[in-house]
């Protein structure tokens, strides 16, 4: 443990089975080591081996050591530090090459004739790495030049509008799954079973008191008629839950107890229970509420003047059912 390289094969080993157990593990888009509380057991387990495994081959080294003559460990010991000055041997010189400066003994070769009060100067060569990136830009620039001056790829506009349509997209992606972006004016109904399932929870866990179980209606209006105080639709019952209702008679606001996401729920689900028949219905309480937005039920033409082909057109101005005329 007290050698460079037992550490590196710790590091080695200790990325290696990171590496193994996350492939054995195959959760898909998450990570095991952030999901997973036994992925760090079983790291933790195979370290303390891996360490176990080097102080060992140390102690032994250190028993052979010591069965060793004098003669012998001063071979040895001579040895070993021949291979700790060279360990790193082609690292040093690869640096000193890349910096492409002279040895103080030779600094005689590259003096120049100038000369200021004793001051000498060298002729240092620039350093390689610095030459080679200097060779590395003006290949770019050339490739450059060709690619957008001569062949005309794109300009900086084409590329700005590519980079905000992948982002648009992307964005549209992620809000598919971060329902809690929803607000009051992105809400819409939503139709999925576990979604209406979850809204049928969250209702008989804190709507039931005032609306009953079958939304017919107690301290607060029936919930199943065409009649709305505060309005229908996706967007008014969201509003009306988040918000609360009429001040200091209406229903509390349920933005600080519920996400976004699950106003949603629970609004969809009541708007289901539209058109059901509770057991005992409470009277109506506000207006019938038509959606601007729903498709017109039933339309009769009536001829007035069969001469002049004048008609009149009645529009049925009730709340939608299913039976829908399409033409």
């Amino acid at each position: 443990m007290k050698t460079t390289a037992s550490l590196l094969r710790l590091l080695l080993f200790f990325v290696l089975a990171i590496i193994l157990i996350e492939w054995v593990y195959n959760t898909g888009e998450e990570w095991a080591m952030l999901t997973q509380p036994v992925f760090w057991a079983i790291i933790g387990t195979a370290m303390l081996f891996a360490i176990a495994f080097e102080i060992c081959i140390e102690a032994l080294k250190t028993v052979l050591f010591k069965t060793l003559t004098e003669e012998q460990k001063a071979t040895y010991l001579s040895q070993q530090a021949i291979k700790r000055k060279n360990q790193f041997k082609w690292i040093r010189e690869t640096y000193k090459k890349s910096l492409g400066t002279k040895r103080i003994e030779e600094e005689h070769e590259i003096i120049l004739d100038h000369d200021y009060d004793g001051i000498k100067e060298l002729d240092n060569n620039l350093p390689p790495w610095w030459v080679y990136m200097f060779y590395a830009t003006i290949i770019f620039a050339a490739i450059y030049w060709v690619r957008f001056e001569i062949v005309n790829d794109y300009n900086q506009k084409e590329e700005y509008d590519l980079a905000v349509a992948e982002a648009k997209i992307v964005i549209e992606e992620w809000k598919k799954t971060a329902k809690d972006l929803v607000d009051v004016n992105t809400v819409t109904i939503l139709t999925d079973p576990s979604d209406i399932k979850a809204g049928q929870n969250i209702f008989t866990a804190n709507c039931v008191a005032c609306h009953k179980a079958d939304g017919g209606g107690g301290i607060g209006p029936n919930l199943t008629d065409d009649y709305w105080i505060l309005g229908g639709g996706i967007k008014n019952v969201f509003h009306t839950i988040s918000e609360g209702g009429r001040a200091g008679k209406g229903m509390i606001s349920w933005k600080t107890d519920l996400k976004p996401a699950e106003m949603a729920q629970v609004a969809s689900y009541v708007l289901s229970l539209h058109g059901t028949t509770p057991a005992e219905p409470k009277d109506p309480e506000g207006e019938i509420w038509i959606d601007p937005n729903a498709p017109v039920e039933e339309v009769k033409v009536e001829i007035i003047d069969s001469t002049n082909t004048e008609v009149k057109i009645l529009i049925e101005n009730q709340p939608v059912t299913d039976d829908v005329i399409k033409n």
